[in-house]
């Protein structure tokens, strides 16, 4: 059950166009952050630090762009979305010339941790999102948003291949500022993303006009946004824990690096696919359902990976399976919160929603490396992994999917 239509924003683009600069943004975007995991053993290596310093600086940077996620969304919602993007990919790109440098752990959490942290923040494609859903017709919002995430995908297939030929080529640290010069291509392409912001301009929804602090007490004392919520930090959790460590684990276990880049790249490709029909699925069966059938696929598909030896076959045929459920609990996602709230603070909203799920990256990257310094390996992580899939699927099923009072049809 759908809300009432909103109207999309004014936009000096076509949606075509929007949605093409859009999806630009989050390939260019996403694709450096999916590969930080090819730049763990050569850095560990060349410096002696153990995998827990490295795991410490990528959990530091999930973190903080859970955290940054809300109020770069609040920002974007009042003031509009292009100051914000602009500001992310700065900070991204100078996150990355400091990791490129960091002769030291301090050094190395500022950039990648902290810089590159607030960067996505304000650059991803929950950015993106957003502004998809204010200048979009609202029929094209359910397919745009799994578009923003398959482009996104696409980031992660394209940029570990890139990431390690130019790893080969001209060593690590030049391969992160050549990563670097590419994110300033977001700057031109955030213009077609102008939005007005709530300031001015037409309101997004019907209903009572509604303040940030209104917005939020609202969502918070939603039981089915609680729920999407609490379920999406089991998303987070996985995928920051496999980005970050599979190709580390695969390198113990006798595999080369080129399998764990190849991994991480046909993750990427799979998950273009999933996105986008998750975005389809979301407009033709309930997303609660479709939601707990990813969690759990997930949980799946994780168990039978850690039970067959490792080989560049099932590596191969794991990252084909995990990917086509990577990020499609994002359309169902975001298409949830529009349902119960409407656009107005929509990427405010989906902001908490991520941080949720950023907190879960936070502690699947950390609890990553400290376990393995304390166990030599990475068993447990991978179990809990599966434990968190099951328990998601199950607390996404109770989810109401209808608008709140204030949104819903008046009679007569």
């Amino acid at each position: 059950m759908s809300g009432p239509a909103a109207s999309p924003r004014e936009s000096r683009v076509a949606p075509e166009v929007v949605i093409a600069a859009g999806c630009l943004i989050a390939l260019v975007t996403f694709g450096p952050r999916a590969s930080a995991g090819l730049f763990q053993v050569p850095m560990t290596t060349d410096y002696g630090w153990g995998r827990d310093t490295f795991g410490l600086a990528i959990a530091i940077q999930n973190l903080l762009w859970g955290i940054g996620q809300p109020f770069a969304g609040a920002v974007a919602d009042r003031f509009g979305t292009v100051r914000v993007l602009m500001i992310g990919a700065v900070l991204y790109a100078l996150g990355l010339v400091v990791m490129a440098w960091a002769s030291t752990p301090l050094m190395l959490h500022m950039g990648a941790g902290v810089l590159i942290g607030f960067g996505l923040a304000g650059a991803s494609f929950n950015l993106v999102l957003g502004a998809f859903g204010k200048l979009l017709p609202e029929e094209w919002r359910p397919m745009a948003f799994g578009m923003g995430v398959a482009a996104g995908s696409f980031g992660q297939f394209l940029f570990p291949p890139i990431g390690n030929a130019l790893i080969n080529a001209v060593g690590w640290q030049d391969a992160l500022l050549w990563f670097s010069a590419i994110m300033l291509v977001v700057l031109p392409l955030s213009m077609l993303l102008a939005t007005r912001g709530s300031g001015g301009g037409a309101k997004a929804d019907a209903g009572p006009s509604q303040s940030i602090a209104q917005a939020l007490a609202e969502a918070f004392r939603h039981r089915s946004y609680v729920l999407l919520v609490t379920g999406f930090f089991t998303c987070g959790f996985q995928l920051a824990f496999i980005t970050a460590h599979l190709p580390a684990y695969l390198k113990d276990a006798g595999l080369s690096a080129a399998v764990g880049g190849w991994t991480l790249a046909v993750i990427g490709l799979a998950n273009a696919v999933g996105s986008l029909g998750a975005g389809w699925l979301s407009t033709r069966m309930p997303k609660r359902y479709l939601l707990a059938w990813i969690y759990l696929g997930r949980a799946i598909a994780i168990a039978a990976f850690v039970l067959v030896p490792a080989s560049p076959a099932s590596a191969l045929v794991f990252g084909v399976t995990i990917g086509l459920l990577w990020l499609s609990t994002v359309p169902p996602t975001s298409s949830l919160v529009m349902v119960m709230f409407g656009t107005r603070y929509m990427a405010m909203l989906y902001g908490f929603a991520f941080f949720s799920h950023q907190l879960g990256g936070f502690f699947g990257v950390l609890l990553g490396g400290v376990l393995y310094e304390a166990t030599g390996g990475y068993a447990i992580v991978w179990w809990f992994s599966v434990a968190l899939g099951i328990a998601s699927a199950l607390i996404n099923l109770p989810i109401v999917e209808k608008p709140v009072a204030r949104l819903a049809p008046q009679p007569g």
